[in-house]
């Protein structure tokens, strides 16, 4: 049976979810999200596809998989799917999904963690590119914390391309109880700030690192930039003044990467 009305209970679910109503549940909107999630073993809860959709090999492919762990995977037409996808042009399969829990020990795991912290990232998209690259650079966990958006909102899972389903992430936390909990565990606090900071290549990123990011326009409080056991700043040519927040972060882990990388040759 296809599902024609809007009104239907099941679509209620799916757009309280894409507004972020409803706390521990994603929706995952697409072919590439549901597939990344399926591989990294993640909890569905439903799952919506358009008769249209459900003809394309790979799209059945996943409606298969979803079913055989006793998933629910209902039809509906290609108003509603307008209705349940918060996308411009729907993709014609979107699904409700358990956030994954995360705890300490796997993202401060092994001898030397790189953590990424947001500090009020407040847009979405930046939010979601920057656990893409901390994942891309081999970070080993990440902190959307402060005023920062969702990054379990269905624009940062986008931005993420999957990372987020990936990468040990933990939000709702204030940026002094991120910062205490790094420190518990042997981190070392490096703050990126704009100026009279210390050249990326001249800090040591090879052991336990917290990476702090400041938001769009105002940066880290200065709070937060004092009590950091280091201060970067990436150098720019005049008059440009900042730099956008994932490509702070891209340099920042890239080059923790580098460094990291460089002693394990050393010692071989």
């Amino acid at each position: 049976m296809t599902i024609t009305s809007r009104q239907n209970p099941l679509v209620a679910r799916f757009r309280t979810a894409a507004r972020g109503d409803v706390g521990g549940v994603m929706l995952l909107d697409g072919a590439h999200l549901i597939a990344d999630a399926i591989a990294a073993a993640i909890t569905f809860q439903l799952a919506a596809v358009t008769p249209a959709s459900s003809e394309d090999a790979g799209i059945r492919a996943l409606v298969e998989s979803l079913q055989r762990d006793g998933v629910e995977v209902i039809v509906v037409s290609a108003s509603v799917m307008d209705a349940v996808s918060p996308v411009k042009t729907p993709s014609g399969i979107v699904a409700l999904a358990q956030r994954p829990a995360v705890g300490a020990d796997r993202m401060y795991g092994g001898p030397a963690a790189l953590v990424v912290s947001a500090i009020d990232v407040q847009d979405p998209g930046n939010l979601g590119a920057i656990v893409r690259v901390a994942e891309a650079a081999g970070a080993t966990g990440f902190v959307a914390a402060g005023g920062s958006a969702n990054p379990f909102g269905w624009k940062a899972l986008r931005g993420s391309m999957g990372s987020a389903l990936r990468l040990p992430i933990a939000s709702e936390v204030t940026p002094d109880e991120a910062i205490a909990d790094a420190r518990q565990h042997g981190c070392r606090i490096v703050a990126a700030v704009p100026r009279e900071g210390r050249s990326l290549f001249a800090v040591d990123l090879t052991g336990p690192v917290h990476i702090l990011i400041g938001g769009e326009g105002q940066g880290l409080p200065a709070s937060l930039t004092d009590a950091a056991d280091d201060r970067v700043t990436i150098a720019m040519q005049a008059p440009v003044e900042s730099l956008n927040a994932a490509v702070t972060a891209a340099l920042l882990v890239y080059e923790a990467r580098r460094q990291r990388t460089t002693n394990v040759e050393r010692r071989t």
